[in-house]
């Protein structure tokens, strides 16, 4: 018994003394990383040449032609540019920390091999093809013949001059068809221009089936008028006088003109089928953005599949505002990063089974309670956080409405000597950054508490107080970037030439949307959930109201005041 009691003792000596050995280990090891990091920390920022942004304003003594010199002069600096702002205004400084929102994942490089262009222009290029063939036929029906590639028109030696000039010859009916066929092809050709020679919008994966068959159409059409004109037209008259075959110029002129009617009725059908049939509202679709939430709903017309989901993508760039991730990561509450706030200490060492009972019973209470006053928590750190980004925009805007009383334009009919402060004239850049500083705090506090900080550098804040300042806007113009995150296209990560998005439907593509179907346009996080309804059908029933049902008799009550 002695010696069975001698080793427990030592056993939890051992225990105790292993426990020491690692707490005091870890404690080392947390002490050597924060020293680590901060001299990292502080070798970074000697080392960098490219260091935060820091602003500086000097009130030199010297005088220059009698006036003070106020030089403004500012460093430069990376994107992210909210580390360690200096904003001096005067003779005070304020510096201050801002924690970094990014590592974000944005979008890559589209994709621009040489597969991606000729799927992209291939269409462009045939289509312009066939138009430009069709639209030179009818010239080249009317040409040729006169240079002579058509021995039809030349008969052999026994046919006079006087003949032959006859058969080439354009009167005054001839040169009234050729007028007309010259505005022909002027109104074909500015239609044509319209309507096909434009550049793609997007790159679908399935052909645009009316397209498809107005080109193919087309191209039937300058077939056939091109074998009948070969065929009939060159060698099928016959003239009286040698019983060779021979040609009216006239008739040529003619069938050229009727070439360029079918072209109109062609590009006419195109323009229906095209431009005009999608324009009348037939169903409504509903617009959902994961994972924030964001929706919208609109009326289309009808439209494939494909078209429109290009549609709704256009609708998604100007008027959806900018998603931004990061602020699904706003700060908790320390009730709700997990863990139980509860801690267990075994004073007698006794470690049965009922302690354990008791232990896991009131961690068990502990989380239910929690759970129960999730919402609650939940509502007032919205709370909290609206009412600090509140804060922080009215700080913003007194800032920058102060900042702007600052600059005064000067104009040709008012000298700056005559000015009552001594200043000398500066262009919208240096006046820009001799304003900044003065709201460079306000700015970087809100952006920190809005997450917009990764969007908005120094160089574009700069530039577009610079813009404000020479175009003579006022404040709220110059913060709406800053207060109305709106459209997508507004996001200088989000305007690139190609965008990439991948389209998931159950049907065919090329097929026109219906009732009931969905689709899904998806770009690495985002994801647009596309829902098509139809539009009910609008009964309006003429309701006639008795003109003597319009008249009113006042009731007087000495309870009143009337």
């Amino acid at each position: 018994m002695e010696t069975e009691s001698v080793k427990s003792a030592l056993s939890e000596q051992s225990s105790r003394s292993r426990r020491s050995r690692s707490h005091t280990h870890r404690n080392n090891h947390r002490l050597h990383s924060n020293r680590s990091t901060r001299s990292t920390r502080s070798h970074r920022k000697g080392d960098d040449p490219m260091a935060p942004f820091q602003t500086s304003v000097t009130l030199s003594d010297e005088n220059r032609d009698g006036q003070e010199v106020i030089e403004v002069q500012i460093l430069p600096q990376d994107d992210n540019w909210g580390e360690n702002t200096t904003a001096v205004t005067g003779n005070t400084s304020e510096q201050s920390e801002v924690e970094d929102v990014g590592g974000g994942q944005w979008p890559g490089e589209p994709d621009t091999g040489f597969g991606f262009v000729c799927h992209r222009y291939v269409g462009s290029v045939l289509t312009a093809v066939l138009s430009v063939a069709a639209f030179l036929s009818p010239l080249a029906m009317v040409v040729l013949p006169k240079l002579g590639f058509f021995p039809a028109l030349n008969p052999g030696p026994t046919v006079g001059l006087q003949q032959r000039l006859q058969l080439l010859s354009c009167g005054a009916e001839c040169k009234g068809l050729l007028v007309s066929l010259a505005f022909k092809l002027v109104l074909l050709a500015a239609g044509a221009w319209a309507i096909f020679l434009r550049r793609p919008r997007a790159t679908m994966p399935r052909i645009f089936l009316f397209r498809a068959a107005v080109l193919v159409l087309v191209l039937v059409c300058t077939f056939a008028y091109w074998l009948f004109y070969v065929v009939q037209v060159t060698e099928g008259a016959v003239t009286s006088a040698t019983g060779e075959e021979a040609v009216d110029y006239k008739s040529l002129v003619a069938y050229s003109s009727s070439l360029t009617d079918t072209l109109l009725f062609i590009h006419y059908l195109a323009v229906v089928l095209i431009e005009i049939r999608h324009l009348q509202p037939t169903y409504y679709i509903k617009v959902v953005r994961s994972p924030d939430g964001e929706s919208r709903a609109y009326s289309i017309g009808q439209l494939s599949i494909q078209r429109a989901a290009v549609w709704v993508l256009e609708h998604y760039y100007t008027e959806f505002p900018i998603y931004n991730p990061y602020l699904e990561r706003l700060p908790v509450s320390k009730s709700r990063k997990g863990g139980s706030s509860f801690k267990f200490y075994d004073v007698d060492g006794m470690n049965n089974s009922s302690m354990q009972q008791s232990q896991s019973r009131a961690m068990l209470a502990a989380h239910a309670r929690r759970r129960d006053s999730s919402h609650n928590e939940r509502f007032y750190e919205e709370h909290d956080y609206e009412r600090r980004v509140k804060k922080r925009k009215a700080r913003l805007i007194t800032a920058a409405e102060e900042a702007f009383t600052h600059i005064k334009r000067l104009h040709n009919d008012q000298g700056w000597q005559n000015m009552q402060v001594p200043a000398i004239p500066m262009d919208p850049q240096e006046a820009a950054q001799a304003v900044f500083p003065s709201l460079a705090r306000a700015l970087q506090k809100y952006l920190r508490v809005t997450r917009q900080q990764p969007r908005h550098s120094v160089e574009s804040i700069l530039a577009h107080l610079a813009d404000c300042l020479s175009h003579d806007l006022t404040p709220r113009a110059f913060l709406e970037p800053f207060l109305v995150p709106a459209p997508v296209l507004q996001n200088e990560k989000e305007q690139k030439p190609v965008q990439t998005w991948a389209l998931i439907c159950e049907e065919l593509l090329s097929r026109p949307i219906s009732h009931g179907i969905t689709f899904q346009l998806r770009q690495n996080d985002v994801s647009l959930l596309c829902h098509i309804r139809a539009l009910p059908h609008f009964n309006i029933t003429e309701e006639v109201v008795d003109p003597k049902s319009n008249k009113f008799v006042l009731r007087l009550n000495s309870e009143t005041s009337v």
